[in-house]
């Protein structure tokens, strides 16, 4: 197992990779489709404006790669923008497309009294299968896990019942994460979330 962390100047690999060496993960930084030979888990990492990341993943040559992985059911983790990018677009950039993996937009949390935007801090998440191996040890006692989220957007799935858990920011419901075979993606940062962050790690590692 060989965990391969795309690096197409989106921010935030670093700190994934320490995280998933700190696991004793078998990990590596690529930024070229000629990397690929040896990778068996690929991580899409990101942080930024959608059309500036959908720009990079472009020129990197990792476009339509990561579309043929996903479609070959390699196991696959897209974390926040990397989570965005699986869908169509984003109103946050109106004329770039997403990877199109799943149908629906990136929108904006609507304003509201009281409510920070963004979204930034620990929050919880309720999974809507909570025996996806994506929630192995992670909940316990019936409590559900927190995780560590910096964001204003967030995707809204054509098909709601795609995703794999819901988190509530003042009075708005959204999906933190979706997952399609071997495919996890998260809007939450595992990197950031500690303990419970680093078992979602270990979980996506354990996909064969």
């Amino acid at each position: 197992m060989k965990v391969g962390i795309i690096d197409y100047g989106a921010g935030n690999l670093h700190s994934v990779h320490n995280a998933f060496i700190s696991i004793g993960a078998d990990a590596a930084i690529i930024s070229s489709p000629s990397e690929l030979s040896d990778i068996t888990h690929l991580v899409l990492p990101g942080q930024g404006e959608f059309g500036d990341c959908s720009r990079k993943l472009k020129d990197a040559g990792m476009f339509d790669i990561i579309r043929k992985w996903i479609s070959d059911d390699k196991p696959f983790l897209g974390i926040c923008v990397g989570y965005q990018l699986l869908f169509e677009g984003s109103d946050e950039s109106p004329d770039a497309a997403g990877l199109g993996i799943f149908k629906g937009t990136v929108v904006k949390f609507k304003s509201e009294p009281g409510l920070k935007i963004p979204h930034m801090g620990w929050n919880i998440v309720q999974p809507t299968e909570p025996n996806h191996p994506m929630w192995q040890d992670l909940i316990k006692h019936g409590e559900s896990p927190y995780f560590y989220y910096v964001h204003s957007y967030f995707p809204a799935p054509a098909n709601p019942e795609e995703a794999a858990c819901t988190t509530t920011h003042g009075s708005q419901v959204f999906h933190g994460a979706i997952t399609k075979g071997k495919l996890f993606a998260t809007q939450f940062h595992p990197e950031k979330s500690q303990h419970a962050g680093l078992q979602l790690l270990k979980n996506f590692c354990a996909l064969k």
